[in-house]
């Protein structure tokens, strides 16, 4: 009896053994062949149709590469201002791209120009589009100071061309990057076929009646170009049967966009250079390695390594000798890189980041990609049930100070905040606007009676009462400028300010440090802050394969 169950159990081995090798045989012969259902993935005759073929996301125009992982974010050793609003955290960012170089003054014209062509200002219609996107050259002016050249010539003359772009708002910075977004996706699907040659400068040349725009393009591409895109269909035409990329294409790269607090320290500091297996050597106080701002080597020795104010009335050092080679801002790469490939990332200019600020950095509910201030939002849906494409309708902003900007433009995709739809019953979040939460929202204030009869919010002390400055139109239709004038203001911090990082030409090497921070008013510009884009990363964490296969034991 003994025997023959082993027989028995040998043999249902060898069966077994069998059918998985006929099974393993089956299921790696064809990558376009489901392993959910057997069917074919893009038969020709129909069915599941998907990019089997992708490999990795594309490195946008730009960008450099960015792999991510766990850093210390926070101050490394100074605190003069006694602020203590940067206390160290252990954070971790997923990869992403970024800027090789703060966007310049000719990649801003470039967006200038495109919008007088599509968007003419001549047309009342159209006025407030161009003149809200153009920065403010009066940033320049001093009072005590002679600087009317910058003024007249900083943003359009071309020996400045390859010089940061600076008096752009925060707002403004958010807005270059959906339109560079837009920009570029329809390149790429120009360079893929889904677009005929040339089509993207139909909408400058006004030869359609329309612009393209990445997400009206994905959620009703039939509304693209004002309707008229059938007529600018590629070699991608089947049959005469239009045929429109989607996200499942693989070839659309997520947007541009203004880099995290978090993901612009972590980039500036750099600290894979100074990483020894899996752990970093110490931390770093700039973006270059040693302690000092002045080039160590033999070559240049003594000049410094990035373009900062060095002392009271020293903006350039001595001519010829222990210059920064720069006054005000200086041309973008005139510095090394630091050990990631990026430019500037201390000096030359501060720089807008995503956040909304606040002197904290709450840990305790993110260690991961942690980010201040989502206001999630959803596509608005038409009577038709159709997702609503503001076909000839502009949606403006007046902000705090006067200045009117475009919050939607022709042919882009209506915006609204999530309702009860989509927070009933989520723990991890219930509200469409997080930028206070936990620390500046109703519920974080100690002040707060959630349980009070009286409605007005005035009379509820909250933890932030900053300025409330009032703009608004009178029956002529001019603006009417009402500042806070009251007394009892303690803060200036509020859910409109944004952080700014990396020191700038006006400021001390103090500033350089990557983990510093400051805000300002999302709506006001100066003439030491731009700004540079990033985008996320999609797929894998590393471009490198690691060379041992994880979850299998080494032979």
């Amino acid at each position: 009896m003994k025997k023959q169950f082993i027989k028995v159990v040998l043999s249902c081995t060898v069966l077994v053994a069998g059918f998985t090798a006929t099974s393993c045989k089956k299921s790696s012969s064809s990558k376009n062949t489901s392993r959910a259902t057997g069917w074919k993935i893009n038969a020709k005759e129909g069915g599941f149709q998907y990019n089997s073929d992708f490999k990795e996301q594309e490195t946008s125009p730009g960008l450099v590469f960015i792999e991510g992982g766990t850093f210390t974010k926070g101050k490394v050793q100074d605190d003069v201002m006694h602020d203590w609003n940067n206390t160290p955290t252990q954070q971790h960012v997923q990869s992403f791209y970024m800027d090789e170089t703060e966007v310049t003054n000719v990649m801003y014209l470039e967006y200038l120009d495109y919008l007088k062509s599509v968007y003419p200002p001549e047309n009342p219609k159209y006025a407030n589009i161009y003149k809200g996107a153009l920065p403010d050259t009066l940033v320049w002016r001093n009072r005590l100071g002679f600087n009317e050249t910058m003024t007249n010539n900083y943003l359009r003359h071309p020996a400045y061309a390859e010089y940061p772009v600076v008096g752009v708002n925060w707002i403004q910075a958010t807005q270059f990057a959906e339109w560079r977004t837009d920009r570029v996706n329809e390149a790429v699907l120009e360079r893929e076929g889904f677009l005929a040659k040339d089509a993207k400068y139909q909408a400058v040349t006004g030869e359609v009646g329309g612009t393209f725009n990445t997400e009206a393009y994905l959620n009703r591409p039939e509304s693209v170009y004002n309707g008229q895109i059938d007529s600018l269909q590629g070699n991608q035409k089947k049959d005469s049967v239009s045929v429109f990329a989607k996200r499942s294409s693989g070839i659309i790269s997520p947007e541009y966009r203004l880099p995290t607090e978090t993901e612009w320290e972590y980039a500036a500091a750099a600290l894979q250079g100074s990483r020894e297996y899996n752990n970093y050597r110490g931390r770093k106080k700039y973006p270059w390695e040693g302690e000092y701002t002045r080039n160590g080597q033999r070559v240049g020795r003594g000049d410094q390594l990035a373009n900062f104010k060095q002392g009271k009335g020293d903006y350039g050092g001595i001519a010829g000798w222990s210059d920064d080679g720069a006054d005000i801002t200086a041309e973008v790469k005139s510095y090394k890189p630091n050990d990631l490939g990026l430019y500037d990332m201390a000096g030359n200019v501060a720089e807008w980041v995503a956040d909304v600020y606040r002197p904290i950095v709450d840990d305790e509910i993110s260690d991961f990609n942690y980010y201040r201030g989502n206001i999630y939002t959803k596509t608005a849906i038409g009577e038709d049930g159709k997702v609503n494409v503001l076909r000839d309708s502009i949606v403006f902003d007046t902000l705090p100070n006067g200045k009117v900007v475009a919050v939607n433009l022709p042919g882009e995709i209506l915006m609204v905040p999530v309702d009860e739809q989509e927070t009933y019953l989520r723990t991890n979040f219930s509200d469409s606007d997080n930028r206070g939460y936990r620390d500046g929202d109703p519920g974080s204030s100690r002040f707060f009676d959630r349980f009070s009869e009286d409605d007005d919010p005035e009379s509820q002390r909250k933890m932030y009462d900053s300025p409330k400055h009032k703009v608004e139109r009178d029956s002529t239709g001019n603006i009417v400028r009402g500042y806070d004038t009251s007394n009892e203001r303690t803060t200036l911090i509020n859910d409109e300010v944004r952080v700014y990082k990396g020191g700038s030409w006006r400021d001390r090497a103090y500033w350089l440090d990557p983990a510093q921070r400051r805000f300002l008013p999302q709506y006001m510009a100066t003439d030491y802050i731009g700004f540079r884009c990033a985008m996320s990363r999609v797929g894998s964490k590393a471009k490198t394969k690691n060379k041992t296969v994880r979850g299998k034991k080494a032979k």
